[in-house]
């Protein structure tokens, strides 16, 4: 493709072919995150591990459970999509940082009603947050990466953004802030404790046998 016919706009042909894949990575995030999950606990709680995986129930250690899916989908995705999409690695970027934000706003705005109401909150409501936070990001992917060619500089900046929150998330595992984002929140209660934990007896969801 020309740079004049990429200023021109993408055909129906490309739109359509960009949203599939946009389909795609809400499936693959969504089914790679929950697998991701895990990792760390089957790993035997391994230190690389730990840097995918989530190592404690706060809200940081899922957010990292959508973005590694989202950043491996989004390598993948460019090899296809490159020679027509427009704006990619402006759109992906702010796929991926939008994402964060949807999931903690639906997350505490549900909890906000569940919590005083109930006492507790429910792993259907806890995915949906994160279908939502996702699902947000799709859109905003699409958007961008069909609307007209922008200058060379946005797509800098969301190389820029990209390997800001990569070192962010290989980072904040093991220098966690002291704050709610970070604190363990097992059985929806603030534990006191952040990053990777001295005990998981209570949060071990395989056992032995289970191998």
């Amino acid at each position: 493709m020309t740079a004049t016919t990429a200023k021109a706009g993408l055909t129906k042909q490309q739109k359509r072919n960009i949203l599939w894949w946009e389909v795609g990575a809400f499936v693959w995030i969504m089914l790679a995150g929950s697998a991701f999950h895990f990792i760390y606990e089957l790993s035997n709680f391994n230190s690389v591990a730990a840097l995918f995986g989530s190592v404690n129930e706060s809200t940081w250690e899922h957010l990292k459970l959508f973005f590694w899916p989202g950043l491996i989908y989004t390598i993948v995705q460019h090899a296809f999509v490159k020679d027509y999409a427009n704006n990619y690695w402006w759109g992906k970027a702010l796929a991926i940082f939008v994402t964060p934000f949807g999931v903690i706003f639906s997350f505490y705005f549900y909890l906000g009603i569940a919590i005083p109401r109930y006492g507790e909150g429910w792993l259907w409501a806890d995915i949906s947050t994160g279908a939502f936070g996702v699902l947000a990001g799709n859109i905003v992917a699409y958007r961008i990466l069909t609307a007209p060619k922008r200058e060379k500089r946005f797509d800098l900046r969301g190389k820029a953004i990209i390997l800001a929150m990569t070192a962010a998330f290989l980072l904040l595992t093991y220098f966690p802030i002291r704050m709610f984002l970070f604190e363990d929140f097992l059985g929806y209660e603030p534990r006191g404790e952040y990053g990777i934990l001295e005990d998981y007896s209570e949060h071990l969801v395989f056992t032995e046998r289970d191998f």
